[in-house]
């Protein structure tokens, strides 16, 4: 059998005048090409704002969560590598399947991951987003065994997101055909880290709801002197 490629990633380090020791990870959903993060403004909006991270694209595609390889690929190809490297502070950014894919891979590894940005994430098939509405909020719901359901795992991780880490902060639109999920999610974060906008699943409503994340000011601040050289993404 031929070994699987190992996912892809594209690189897009911050100027020289921010040096970077933090690294972000963008995940795209089902369908979506890794490139339409930098077509719909996404690197952009960071370089305007002068913040100083590194950005990684992994083009982390649907049948790596069909085939449940996922998580071990994030480690193997993306997370891994970068910690190798000398990153120290690593985020990251999921579209819809995306979302799933970060924090699934936050639940196994939570000491790894200092934040996750949440778009429109995707929680679970509605049946199951059903069960939790009808016991009154993920804060009610008892999730029952979680062995072999990752979908029924992250919603039960996510019925006490603490204080951090990893900070989690979520954005989707009013209109948008998962946001049943989504409002039971944002139920259970601090309303400073909520972000909502008038639209659906599609990139003209996450561009808007990015720009609102990034003016919340996600990534703490960094002090004094980094010994070395920055890392290189």
């Amino acid at each position: 059998m031929t070994a699987e490629p190992p996912i892809a990633c594209a690189c897009h380090a911050a100027p020289g005048s921010l040096r970077a020791r933090r690294l972000l990870v963008m995940l795209p959903g089902a369908g979506m090409k890794a490139q339409e993060f930098v077509e719909h403004g996404f690197v952009a909006a960071l370089r305007a704002r002068a913040i100083p991270v590194d950005v990684v694209i992994a083009d982390a595609h649907a049948d790596l969560y069909l085939d449940g390889s996922i998580l071990e690929r994030l480690r193997a190809d993306v997370i891994l590598p970068a910690m190798g490297r000398g990153y120290d502070a690593l985020w990251m950014l999921g579209i819809s399947l995306g979302g799933m894919g970060a924090l699934g891979y936050a639940r196994e590894h939570p000491r790894q991951i200092e934040g996750i940005l949440l778009l429109a994430p995707f929680l679970g098939v509605p049946g199951m987003i059903a069960e939790v509405r009808r016991a009154g909020g993920l804060a009610h719901w008892q999730p029952g065994s979680v062995a072999g359901d990752r979908e029924r795992a992250v919603l039960a991780w996510l019925r006490e997101p603490g204080p951090g880490p990893p900070l989690l902060f979520l954005g989707y639109g009013r209109g948008d055909r998962f946001a049943a999920g989504h409002a039971l999610l944002a139920e259970r974060l601090p309303a400073a880290r909520v972000v909502t906008e008038k639209g659906g699943h599609d990139w003209e409503t996450w561009a808007k709801l990015w720009q609102q994340i990034l003016d919340r000011q996600p990534f703490p601040p960094r002090t004094g002197p980094y010994p070395g050289a920055a890392p290189s993404c």
